[in-house]
């Protein structure tokens, strides 16, 4: 690599895990029609401004 900065993290694969309904999850495919109206309804909070 030339003199290229290079991010904490940058390149690190990684798989989104949230907690719905009270389970862990990564996806929602197993989820009924209610748990899935349940998560489509939450708010939706935005991350920009936190990581620089």
């Amino acid at each position: 690599m030339k003199n290229e900065e290079r991010k904490v993290g940058e390149g690190v694969k990684f798989e989104r895990i949230r907690r719905i309904t009270g389970y862990l999850v990564g996806t929602t495919d197993r989820f009924n029609n209610a748990k899935r109206a349940e998560e489509h309804d939450r708010v939706k909070h935005d991350m920009t401004g936190i990581c620089k």
